[in-house]
């Protein structure tokens, strides 16, 4: 009994040490004052001992060191102090993928120009004259290729420009191999139409439309993503504060200070559902979000294999001096394709016979493209160097919103243990911390949140990140599906949507597709209609009677 009694005895001196040094601190608010100036605040708000705490509106109404005054201007600063660290969080991850970006860009655009300037040296070369003065042919295409890496499909059509291309090119040639002869524009739009059919140039054309169709879809969406990524952070991350979690802010970082406590810090889950609760929007950004990098993820491998730029741009001179070739060894059998289908072309009158067909036809040869020889471009780097760095950084920002409230409690800005803030007191934090996002926090204990108003402009931005996923994924199978303002610019087609099926060709009287590109067969010309028959005789007919009338005239006079 003696024992219980001086136990009771001890308990009874410890708490009333501790409310003594409670009392003593709020008789004396030196410290409070000083850390509320620390803070920019006049120290003339700060009484300089207690005062009744009943008109506070957020922190615990008993003695206290804080006036009404106080409380406003801390609730605007604790305002400040937790929307900081997420937004030095969000423009680090914003500078992170712009410099990505910067880097991808000028990387492809100097892999454009690189190979500009490398077919035209080596054509100068291997074709001397007759490519200087076909130079623009190539020049309209390299700016068309820009065209379409900056603005897509609302800008080019790549399959129409493509045929275009080679269309031009093949006309410029059968005239060079067929200088004694005469074309009209209207003969040479003849053979234009059916450049598919004759396949002068072998089967480069085909195989470089796919290259050229998968590289640049691949390229400029995943530039395109890497575009989007800063602007979605930046306006996710700026979406204000409730008054609420400006309420539950200022209760976790402040109302310490109304009781002489000033550097007394939360307990990390009192701050992880504080936190919460304040992100609970930006927390559902994070399925669509990390959807997103998945995807950019799977785009990056394509760049990194079968879809890379740069494995197709680097070598495409080689590839369309092939096709040239192609067409200067088979320009006999193509010429004969064509003056079966297109008719038989007038003798040149400028021709001169002593000059040899061979002498006016391409003669050049071009040097072979070795792999190993692979320039590094844009900033000494290659496309292997980027893709492997910017992966890294996608994998790394993977579930980015959900973890703030993690990110930010941590470290100095919470207190470890029981020795923390609680809400209330120095003590556990005993509620359980809830989940992520806007519905689960119906059960939150410290942030009163309308789970029936979602932002809009998270909201919003979930829609651009669910499209943009959607184009990615269409890009990883090679398609453009980004057409936006397509539809007037280009009818609506989706780039690398040509026909490819042999029926596209059934309609064609002239030509049809040769088995070997190599050795195009001649075919006969079809005869048309029935009628066409007829009308041969009805004009024979007309014929004699016109020379009869011619003969007779004189004697009828």
């Amino acid at each position: 009994m003696k024992t219980l009694l001086m136990v009771c005895v001890a308990c009874t001196l410890v708490v009333l040490s501790v409310s003594g040094t409670a009392e003593q601190k709020l008789k004396n608010c030196n410290e409070v004052r000083a850390a509320y100036s620390s803070k920019g605040f006049n120290v003339n708000d700060v009484p300089n001992k207690g005062v009744n705490g009943a008109p506070l509106k957020v922190c615990p109404q008993g003695f206290s060191c804080c006036t009404v005054e106080m409380e406003e201007k801390l609730s605007q600063q604790s305002h400040s102090e937790i929307k900081a660290p997420v937004s030095r969080l969000s423009t680090n991850l914003q500078s992170t993928f712009r410099q990505r970006h910067d880097h991808f860009d000028k990387f492809f655009r100097e892999l454009l120009k690189n190979a500009e300037v490398s077919l035209h040296n080596m054509f100068v070369r291997t074709y001397g004259m007759m490519y200087v003065q076909n130079a623009e042919l190539f020049k309209n295409f390299f700016e068309a290729l820009t065209r379409y890496y900056v603005s897509g499909s609302a800008a080019v059509n790549l399959d129409s420009m493509l045929s275009d291309f080679w269309a031009d090119l093949l006309e410029r040639m059968f005239r060079l191999v067929n200088v004694q002869y005469e074309f009209s524009d209207a003969y040479m739009e003849c053979v234009s139409r059916h450049t598919e059919q004759l396949q002068p140039f072998g089967d480069v054309p085909r195989k470089l439309r796919i290259q050229l169709t998968r590289s640049f879809v691949a390229a400029r969406t995943f530039v395109r993503g890497l575009t989007l990524m800063p602007d979605v952070v930046n306006k996710v991350s700026t979406v204000s504060a409730s008054p609420s979690c400006v309420r539950a802010a200022m209760k976790m970082l402040y109302c310490p200070y109304c009781s002489g406590q000033v550097a007394l810090k939360p307990c990390q889950n009192y701050c992880l559902n504080v936190l919460r609760g304040c992100l609970a929007n930006q927390a559902d950004l994070d399925a669509e979000w990390n959807n997103f990098l998945d995807a950019m993820l799977s785009l990056a491998e394509r760049l990194e294999g079968p879809f890379n730029f740069e494995s197709v741009m680097d070598p495409i001179d080689v590839k369309i001096s092939e096709a040239i070739m192609n067409m200067q060894e088979n320009s006999m059998q193509v010429s004969q394709k064509v003056f079966q289908g297109c008719g038989q072309p007038k003798p040149s009158m400028a021709f001169r016979s002593a000059r040899s067909v061979k002498e006016t036809g391409f003669t050049g040869r071009f040097r072979p493209y070795s792999p190993d020889a692979r320039p590094t471009t844009a900033a000494g780097t290659s496309l292997d160097r980027l893709t492997s760095d910017v992966k890294k950084k996608l994998k790394h920002a993977k579930k980015f919103w959900s973890t703030l409230p993690e990110t930010v409690c941590a470290g100095e800005r919470i207190a470890p243990g029981d020795e923390c803030w609680n809400g209330t007191a120095k003590s556990r934090y005993e509620s359980v911390v809830i989940g992520n996002g806007l519905a689960n926090q119906v059960l939150n204990p410290d942030v009163d949140v309308d789970i029936t108003k979602p932002d809009i402009v998270i909201r919003s931005q979930i829609a651009v990140l669910k499209e943009m996923t959607s184009w990615l994924k269409a890009a990883h199978s090679g398609n453009d599906i980004s057409v936006e303002s397509d539809d007037d610019a280009s009818g609506g087609e989706e780039s690398g949507s040509g026909c490819d099926s042999p029926s596209c060709d059934t309609d064609d009287i002239y030509f049809s597709t040769p088995p070997n590109p190599g050795n195009p067969r001649v075919n006969q010309v079809v005869v048309g209609h029935p009628s066409a028959a007829v009308f041969s005789q009805g004009s024979v007919v007309l014929a004699l009677c016109g020379l009869a009338l011619a003969l007779l005239t004189p004697h009828l006079r």
